[in-house]
């Protein structure tokens, strides 16, 4: 974080604040974490923090410090609102458009507090008095981690900011296999643990409770995986019958796309999800090396995010966007072939 970001950020802080931490619409491991770690810090300054998400958040995710806590707008219009329009500042976390909130957009757009942006996604809008963005970070909970330290804050660490912030970190990475995984970012890891983050625990309270629902519905996704050999590229399908058939629980498909991705000689894969209560088939695309699929889902599928992991969205049928989908791929087939031998 450069120094201008963290005198702007330390001058908004110096005085007690009623302070919002807002998270994009479907929260991840990521979006919480982070939220719930500056959360937790912010406090210990002394401000009257509330987090604010869009909608709720995986089960799976409900064990974090503070998760209690937070303001879910789908459920509490009318009481979020009300703490968004007395906000000074509003935090924005693990997003940098405010398309990314759903219905929550126009309260933030009514707010006259000032916006502070932390994020590491691509291409940011403009409209934070302060912004730390850096698209080469593992997580946003990595910034956050940074930016606590840029404020002189490392010493307050407690063992629940630490375990937030390790779980977003956690997450984002993929277990710290993906490719933003840095030396810093396992330093930084390091010193969650000496903080009081608990890395087994946090691990198994996050993959090892999978709800027998869950589990079946990932052998029907397996089954459905289909492999383009072609196009070094796989593909999954689920569709609304399938989904309810094994009683699907918002959060139940996350990572699902990774196991199309980890098969030999696949460099993109994409899972397609049928949404039948918005009227979308809703997407998570994957990928190794330089196939980027930010600006795929960009120019196709009304998304975005990071150059290996993003998400999109369609509003045409399921067998029908996955038609189109395989019709583009010719267009994409030096890109996605070029290392084959």
């Amino acid at each position: 974080m450069n120094s201008e970001t963290t005198s702007t950020i330390k001058k908004l802080l110096e005085t007690s604040k009623k302070i919002v931490i807002v998270g994009h619409r479907n929260p991840d491991g990521d979006a919480l974490g982070s939220s719930l770690g500056l959360y937790f810090f912010l406090k210990h300054l002394g401000h009257h923090v509330s987090v604010v998400m869009p909608n709720e958040f995986p089960d799976f995710l409900k064990w974090m410090p503070g998760s209690d806590a937070v303001l879910i707008y789908e459920k509490e219009i009318e009481k979020t609102t009300a703490v968004i329009n007395e906000a000074t500042v509003i935090f924005v976390l693990d997003f940098n458009s405010l398309g990314r909130v759903g219905d929550l957009k126009k309260p933030l757009e009514e707010s006259e507090a000032d916006f502070i942006m932390i994020d590491h996604h691509q291409q940011p809008d403009e409209f934070a008095v302060a912004t730390y963005s850096d698209t080469n970070m593992s997580s946003t909970a990595e910034m956050v981690y940074h930016c606590i330290a840029a404020l002189d804050g490392t010493e307050t660490i407690t063992a629940d900011i630490a375990t937030n912030l390790y779980a977003g970190i956690m997450t984002d990475t993929g277990s710290f296999r993906f490719p933003s995984t840095s030396a810093e970012t396992h330093r930084v890891i390091a010193n969650l643990i000496d903080k009081g983050a608990n890395n087994a625990l946090i691990h198994q309270n996050i993959f090892d409770t999978n709800s027998p629902d869950r589990m079946r519905l990932l052998g029907v996704a397996l089954k459905n995986l289909h492999i383009l050999p072609e196009y070094n590229t796989a593909y999954i399908t689920l569709s609304q019958e399938e989904l309810d058939a094994n009683n699907f629980k918002k959060g139940d498909t996350e990572g699902f796309v990774n196991y199309a991705l980890s098969v030999e000689g696949v460099v993109f894969a994409i899972i397609f999800i049928e949404n039948k209560q918005d009227s979308i088939i809703k997407m998570s695309l994957r990928s190794k090396g330089d196939f980027s699929v930010n600006e795929f889902s960009r120019a196709h599928y009304h998304g975005g995010g990071h150059t290996n992991a993003a998400g999109g969205r369609s509003s045409h049928s399921l067998n029908n966007t996955i038609t189109e989908f395989i019709s583009i791929l010719p267009d994409y087939k030096n890109a996605l072939t070029r290392n084959d031998s």
